[in-house]
C-alpha cells in the first residue's frame, strides 16, 4: 500500500444560498476541530459561495476549491471567473472536466487542459474528471474511453503534486448505483501507469456514509470525490472518518 494521504473533497455543486452555506461552513469546521480526520479535506461550495465559506473554514484544516475555472487569467469573459481569482479568494484546488460541464456546456478535452495549465500556472491543483456513460461501460468501452480523456485533458507539464484525478462513472453520478469494488480497484489500477508518479486517484459517484469505508479501503484508493453526502456535515465527515 502507497503511503499517500487520502483526499476527501465535497463538491457542493449549484446547491446553498449565502445562510445555507455559512451554516454548512460552520457546522464542518467544527467538526473538524473536534475530531480531525486522517485524511486530506476539501470543499468545493458554487463561486458565489467561495468567499465566505473560506473566511469560515479559515485554521478548520478544511480546504476550500472551485468547481470550474476559465482558461484565460483576465478579459472580456462575461460570466466567468478566472484561476488567479480563484487563488485570489484563499482556493487551493479546482474540479475540472466534470461530466456535467462536459455534457452540459459541451467542454471537449482540449478545453479542459487549457484549464488545467491556467489553473497550475495561478498555484492551483487540478482535479481532473474522467469517467465512462452506461452504455460505454456495456460494451467494453469503459477504459479506452477514460484513457482517451485523460491523455486529452492532461498538459505534458503535469506533475502529481499539482494534479489530482477522480474516477467518476458518469452511471454512478447521484444515482445511488456504484461499481463492485472489484470494477474500481481495476479501474483504478488500469489509469495509474497514464498518470505521473504519485498522483491520487479519487473515487466518485454515489460516496455516503455506508460505503465509504468499503470504497476507501482499496489499495488503489487514494480518497472520494463526494457529491450529495457533502451537503450534509455529519455524513460528509463520516466518509471522511473513514479513511485509511
Amino acid at each position: 500500500m502507497r503511503e499517500k494521504r487520502q483526499l476527501v473533497a465535497g463538491n457542493w455543486k449549484m446547491n446553498g444560498l449565502l445562510e445555507d452555506g455559512r451554516a454548512l461552513a460552520r457546522d464542518l469546521g467544527r467538526l473538524a476541530r473536534e475530531n480531525p480526520p486522517p485524511c486530506e479535506l476539501l470543499v468545493c461550495p458554487p463561486a458565489t459561495l467561495l468567499f465566505v465559506v473560506g473566511e469560515i473554514l479559515a485554521g478548520s484544516g478544511v480546504a476550500l476549491g472551485a468547481q470550474d475555472c476559465h482558461a484565460a487569467p483576465k478579459g472580456a469573459h462575461t460570466g466567468d471567473v478566472s484561476a488567479p481569482m480563484l487563488a485570489d479568494l484563499g482556493c487551493r484546488y479546482v474540479i475540472l472536466g466534470h461530466s456535467e460541464r462536459r455534457s452540459y456546456h459541451g467542454e471537449s478535452n482540449e478545453a479542459v487542459r487549457e484549464k488545467m495549465v491556467a489553473a497550475w500556472e495561478a498555484g492551483l491543483a487540478a482535479i481532473l474528471c474522467v469517467g465512462e456513460r452506461e452504455e460505454e461501460r456495456a460494451s467494453g468501452r469503459a477504459f479506452a474511453v477514460v484513457k482517451s480523456q485523460i491523455q486529452g485533458s492532461i498538459a505534458q507539464s503535469a506533475a502529481a503534486p499539482r494534479l489530482v484525478l477522480a474516477y467518476e462513472p458518469v452511471w454512478a453520478i447521484g444515482t445511488g448505483l456504484v461499481p463492485s469494488m472489484a470494477d474500481i480497484s481495476e479501474m483504478h489500477a488500469a489509469i495509474r501507469p497514464l498518470l505521473p508518479s504519485a498522483t491520487r486517484i479519487l473515487y466518485g459517484g454515489s460516496v455516503n456514509p455506508k460505503n465509504a469505508a468499503e470504497i476507501l479501503a482499496l489499495s488503489e484508493v487514494d480518497g472520494a470525490l463526494v457529491g450529495g453526502a457533502s451537503l450534509k456535515a455529519k455524513d460528509f465527515m463520516a466518509i471522511a472518518g473513514a479513511c485509511r
